[in-house]
């Protein structure tokens, strides 16, 4: 099996299971679970949030008497039925801000009686935010920066976001009560904790992670006000909330799967937990490739890994953690034939760039040092988006209106 076939099952694979993953069919499944009295109040925030509002006034009509989407820039279309905020991503921005601030007046003047669903996916922590008292737009700006590219997970970002924010950490909830939140959660983390996924809007703070231990983790130092912030106990005060998981990686990677397997290869989900450092899994996948490849006796053979990576920035180039791992598996399988290895977000955005993620073979690290690029070179700088590009390694679905994490996959013929 030759790679250009190769690379076409990787097409069919990235194509269907993302297709598989948009929240229409999850959020009317998870709406069919709920009794509404009386007139809804809709707030959906996140990268899916437009279809996932879309997928609910198709269900619930004219019981939505008021809408608002938060999304990030290009991920929605047009629609007369709610109002539409694109906001910043991964850093909030002033967007952000009127967004939190339009949610709020939708909720604040609501009663005991009141319904308000809260649609959630992932991205929702920069889209969504409403810097608490004493602190700015810029402060929790810089903080984001530094715990992007310190290489913290989302669960470590999330927990000290939280502590930043007025609408996280249940602060939205709060603001609602005593109306009730009926909270229809897609997730991008891999626990599925409510109180994780966009900071937790409708999800008071459990203190799972500690703030300070984070910060002494990363070695990290900020201004006098955002520390005594980050070391004080929030209560946000009563909340009446019911929070439903409706999708998640362990759904995208069994997808993936299954898909591998309509098109004949042995397959294998390795795990839907990976959160290391990009490049480590890239090279640990691309180590399981070599061996296979080298031990196959032409079996057709697909291994699928689900979750979260990260990624510490050193250099000033251009990338994100998929498109990262993809380039450092291309290391390990140099110089064989038959093998492939992609890695894809289901969000079709890998970090700040408009690729997906990325797509190697055997072939790619040689194909860099005929343009004069030198792998190791490329990784060190954080540019494997250019690196990419420069190889025809780029996978771009643009934007897909689902959030569930990342799927790698290595197909080997």
């Amino acid at each position: 099996m030759d790679n250009i076939k190769l690379k076409k099952d990787a097409e069919y694979i990235i194509k269907n299971s993302i297709a598989e993953m948009l929240p229409e069919r999850a959020v009317k499944n998870a709406l069919s679970g709920f009794i509404f009295n009386g007139p809804v109040h809709m707030v959906a925030i996140g990268k899916a949030a437009y279809r996932m509002a879309e997928a609910a006034c198709d269900h619930l009509g004219e019981r939505i008497v008021s809408g608002l989407v938060v999304t990030k820039y290009g991920h929605a279309g047009a629609s007369d039925r709610f109002k539409i905020i694109e906001a910043g991503h991964p850093v909030p921005d002033l967007n952000s801000v009127a967004a939190a601030s339009a949610a709020l007046e939708i909720v604040n003047p609501l009663g005991r009686g009141d319904a308000v669903l809260l649609l959630i996916s992932g991205g929702g922590s920069a889209l969504f935010e409403m810097p608490a008292d004493g602190l700015t737009l810029g402060d929790v700006g810089r903080v984001t920066d530094r715990l992007l590219s310190c290489g913290a997970d989302i669960t470590e970002i999330n927990a000290i976001r939280k502590k930043l924010s007025v609408v996280k950490g249940g602060g939205f909830a709060a603001a609602a009560y005593p109306a009730k939140v009926y909270s229809v959660i897609l997730s991008d983390v891999l626990t599925d904790d409510p109180a994780t996924i966009a900071s937790g809007p409708a999800c008071p703070d459990t203190g799972g992670v500690d703030a300070s231990g984070v910060i002494k983790k990363y070695g990290l130092t900020f201004d006098k006000k955002i520390t005594e912030r980050l070391e004080t106990k929030i209560n946000v005060g009563p909340v009446d909330v019911v929070n439903v998981i409706c999708g998640s990686v362990r759904e995208f990677c069994a997808s993936a799967a299954k898909h591998a397997e309509r098109l004949g290869y042995e397959t294998q989900i390795l795990t839907t937990s990976l959160g290391c450092e990009a490049r480590e899994a890239g090279r640990f996948l691309g180590a399981i490739g070599r061996y296979i490849r080298r031990a196959n006796n032409n079996n057709p053979r697909a291994v699928i890994a689900g979750g979260e990576t990260t990624v510490t920035l050193k250099g000033a180039g251009l990338g994100g953690r998929n498109q990262e791992l993809a380039l450092a598996a291309a290391d390990e399988i140099a110089g064989l034939s038959g093998i492939i290895i992609f890695s894809f977000g289901s969000d079709g955005t890998d970090g700040p760039t408009d690729a997906a993620g990325g797509i190697v073979d055997g072939g790619t690290k040689k194909n860099l040092a005929e343009r004069g690029l030198i792998l190791s070179d490329i990784l060190a700088d954080n540019d494997s988006y250019n690196g990419l590009k420069a190889c025809g390694g780029l996978i771009v679905t643009g934007p897909t209106g689902t959030n569930v994490n990342d799927v790698s996959v290595i197909l080997c013929g």
